[in-house]
């Protein structure tokens, strides 16, 4: 298989999936070592472990039995005695089910039992079955009294059994033990195996690795390198390099897309050189048409200055005559505000005078109520007079003080006589200063409209001369705009001919640039 035929995303993926299998070879070897491991240390603990644990227990309940013996036959209290009973019977069951449990692991099928185990089994089984008849018919002289038989008894045979028994336990425990030191040594020599095969197996997907990622590298790299020198050349202008593609991955890909920027390059470098000639051209016969254009265009600024000149002095003379006509509508104004201000004090004084004769009116229709009233006094004066003369003597003071009332009621009858003839002649006067006002209200009113006129002839004079000065000043605008639009015309056309030189020279430029380019025939680079 040809790696440079191979995708750049398939070879990562082969790459991926080797270290893949290598991780997983090694953890299934790691797994494998572990349940190796495991097993043993199972087989340890169903097999060795607990027949030893069962012979410590055996050799325990002995131990126990044999010591709550001794006791019940030292004690004397019928309470003591039971509870060695009991303790007796219960260690002697302890011994029996140990023996047969012990009995069950050892021939078992699933079992790793040796003749060994067997052989010292059935010794303590033996030493058993002659030790626990003799312990219960100690017990049995003891509970009966007969405490002397059953010390002989049990110094003749129940010791030399009981240390038969201790002995068999020893030994089927010395047994297991050495058995157990098999298994350890079992056990560290499958680490070393294990430990090996994993170090192994490691180093060689170390080594696997390493080869793979060189092979990854060199077949990433090495187009890419060549890919890079490509691009570095046709930044320094060269494109004569013949690019030959030989591979089918993204690399490969990567030097067609160079190899057909590169033809691109040249055929447009080619265009910009024919261009830039055509530029180069075209420019010199701008340049000329330019330099006419300027020419016609100054002349023609120059005609349109002196019409600027003329209509801005047209246009002084129309600004004086508006500023004539301007004022005279003012000072019209003005007249027309003061007659209009002179007829509202005439109509201001016509009703004053008005008011006056009310008031005069009023005053006359009082002084009159004041004659009645004075009228009635001397009537009532002289009625007083009467009636004190009537009294005599006693209406004497009285008659005084209404002779002065008559007088006083009298003179002010007078006065209110003469006061109401003065203020006749007053509301007379005042009548005839009324009308005369009202004559000149009205000659005022019709000063004010003849004057309103000529303010409005006037005004429509200074609108008229405003709008033809308004339109000289437009026209005056428009010919200073087509002034300043031709010589902007005419700066316009010095910098396109100033541009067309410009591009001119640039066009130049762009040949030159352009030949730094090298499209000839050139060298075949492979990648």
């Amino acid at each position: 298989m040809n790696l440079s035929h191979l995708r750049v995303k398939t070879k990562l993926m082969l790459g991926f999936a080797l270290l893949a299998a290598v991780v997983l070879l090694v953890s299934g070897l790691s797994l494998r070592s572990l349940g190796n491991a495991n097993e043993r240390f199972t087989a340890y603990l169903e097999g060795v472990g607990n027949r030893e644990h069962l012979a410590v227990d055996i050799r325990g309940a002995a131990t126990r039995r044999a010591i709550a013996a001794r006791n019940l036959v030292l004690v004397t209290l019928p309470a003591d005695r039971d509870a060695e009973k009991l303790a007796v019977t219960q260690a002697h069951e302890d011994v029996q089910a140990s023996i047969a449990k012990l009995k069950q692991v050892v021939v078992a099928a699933s079992s790793d039992a040796t003749d060994r185990d067997r052989a010292l089994l059935a010794a303590i089984e033996k030493v058993e079955a002659s030790y626990g008849p003799v312990a219960l018919e100690i017990v049995g002289m003891a509970l009966d009294g007969r405490r002397d038989q059953a010390v002989t008894k049990m110094n003749a045979e129940c010791r030399p059994l009981l240390a038969a028994l201790l002995r068999s336990t020893r030994d089927f425990i010395e047994y297991e033990q050495a058995q157990a030191q098999a298994h350890v040594q079992t056990a560290e020599q499958g680490y070393a195996s294990d430990r090996a095969v994993l170090i192994g197996t490691c180093l060689a997907a170390a080594l696997a690795a390493m080869a793979m990622g060189w092979l990854l590298s060199n077949a990433v790299t090495r187009p890419l390198t060549r890919a890079v020198h490509l691009a570095e050349a046709v930044a320094a202008g060269d494109l004569s390099t013949n690019i030959i593609v030989d591979r089918h991955d993204e690399t490969g890909q990567l030097l067609a897309a160079l190899k057909k920027m590169n033809e691109s390059l040249v055929t447009m470098v080619d265009r910009v050189r024919q261009s830039a000639d055509g530029i180069a051209t075209a420019s010199a016969q701008i340049a000329t048409g330019n330099q006419d254009l300027s020419s016609r265009t100054e002349q023609q600024a120059s005609a349109l200055q002196e019409t600027a000149a003329s209509m801005q002095e047209m246009t002084s003379t129309v600004q004086q005559n508006a500023d004539s006509s301007r004022q005279a509508s003012q000072l019209a104004s003005s007249a027309a505000d003061v007659a209009g201000r002179g007829g509202q004090v005439v109509e201001r004084v016509v009703a004053t005078m008005g008011e006056i004769t009310e008031s005069s009116r009023k005053i006359a229709d009082i002084i009159g109520v004041i004659d009645g009233i004075a009228f009635q006094t001397n009537i009532l004066a002289l009625n007083a007079a009467v009636e004190a003369a009537r009294a005599g003597e006693q209406g004497r003071g009285f008659a005084v003080v209404a002779s002065e009332v008559r007088n006083l009621a009298q003179r002010s009858a007078q006065a209110a006589k003469e006061i109401k003839g003065l203020i006749g002649d007053s509301v007379d006067k005042v009548q005839a200063g009324s009308q005369l006002v009202g004559e000149a209200g009205s000659t005022m009113n019709d000063i004010v409209l003849q004057v309103s006129r000529v303010t409005d002839l006037m005004a429509e004079i200074n609108a008229s001369t405003s709008e033809q000065s308004t339109g000289i000043v437009q026209v005056n605008q428009a010919v200073a705009s087509i002034d300043q639009g031709t010589q902007q015309n005419a700066a316009l056309v010095e910098e396109s001919a100033a541009a067309a030189e410009s591009l001119k020279q640039q066009a130049a430029g762009l040949l030159e640039v352009i030949s730094v380019f090298r499209t000839g025939a050139g060298r075949a680079a492979h990648a």
